[in-house]
Formats: structure tokens, C-alpha cells, sequence
């Protein structure tokens, strides 16, 4: 499905509202902390330096996610966050495209990248339908919330 959807920079009552959206099952991995806790520790959006980076998006008034574009030395990766309402609907696919449109007019040479949990079939075909491609074999990654295997996916 396509949709129309808008996208600004990430405003705070957008910051609040992500920090209260709960994911079921195995996806419950992805709830963050709360907004205070955020805000406090500076992580994530609530980082000040990092704040321009974060971009919401809607589909008339409802706010179906958001994505992270952060340019590095020789690419830039992408992360992305949906409404947990939102899922499966085809929102997270038509935001990385556009997320692709805003890197390459930002960043014009540089590649796109990200990462993705093994297990997590349902977002590596979403990120396939955006046009990433998997990039060499999984591997061990550190999080926040401790050791994972990913997949590495990128967009030229």
C-alpha cells in the first residue's frame, strides 16, 4: 500500500510518545526506557547532539514511527521505529525510502547502512521491500540490552 506521509524533525511530545509505545512477544526488546530516564542518561533521541537527526513521519494524524539518519566517516546508518500499531501495514518500508531520499540529498555519496537482529524476519523483508540487501554474514553485536546477532543490510 502507498501512502502519503509527511515527516519533520522529531519534536519532544513525539520523544514522549515513542518512550510509552509497548511491542508484544520477542519485539518487547524494542520498548525503551522511559522518557525521564532518556532524558537523563542522554541516549538515543534525547541525545542533544544527535536530535537533528531523527525525523517522525505521519499519515494524516497518526504517527506511524520515526527513523535515525547519522552520517559516519565513509556511510550512513539508518535506524527506524514504528508505531507498534503501525507494523506490518507498510509504513516502515515507504519510511526508509524516504529516509533514503533525505540521506542521498544530505549525504549524496555516501551509502546506506543497517543493522537488523537475525530472528527478525519480519523487519528483513520490510528492509528488502525498501531496497537493502544483506551484506555478508551475521555476526555478534553489544547492545544496551546485551549481546545480539544481526545482519548487516545496506542501499548504495
Amino acid at each position: 500500500m502507498q501512502y502519503n506521509l509527511e515527516n519533520h524533525i522529531m519534536t519532544e511530545a513525539e520523544k514522549q510518545m515513542v518512550c510509552s509505545w509497548k511491542y508484544p512477544d520477542e519485539y518487547a526488546l524494542y520498548n525503551l526506557p522511559s522518557y525521564e530516564e532518556m532524558k537523563e542518561q542522554k541516549i538515543g533521541f534525547m541525545n542533544p547532539a544527535s536530535a537533528k537527526n531523527y525525523y517522525s513521519f505521519y499519515d494524516q494524524d497518526t504517527y506511524v514511527g520515526f527513523v535515525n539518519i547519522l552520517e559516519e566517516a565513509e556511510e550512513v546508518f539508518i535506524g527506524i521505529g514504528t508505531n507498534p500499531d503501525c507494523c506490518s501495514k507498510g509504513y516502515g518500508q515507504q519510511m526508509l525510502k524516504i529516509a533514503y531520499d533525505i540521506s542521498k540529498e544530505l549525504y549524496p555519496a555516501k551509502p546506506l547502512y543497517l543493522e537488523v537482529r537475525d530472528w527478525n524476519k519480519r523487519a528483513v523483508r520490510c528492509y528488502e521491500k525498501a531496497g537493502f540487501e544483506i551484506d555478508g554474514s551475521p555476526y555478534e553485536l553489544e547492545t544496551n540490552i546485551g549481546l545480539g546477532t544481526f545482519y548487516r543490510m545496506i542501499r548504495k
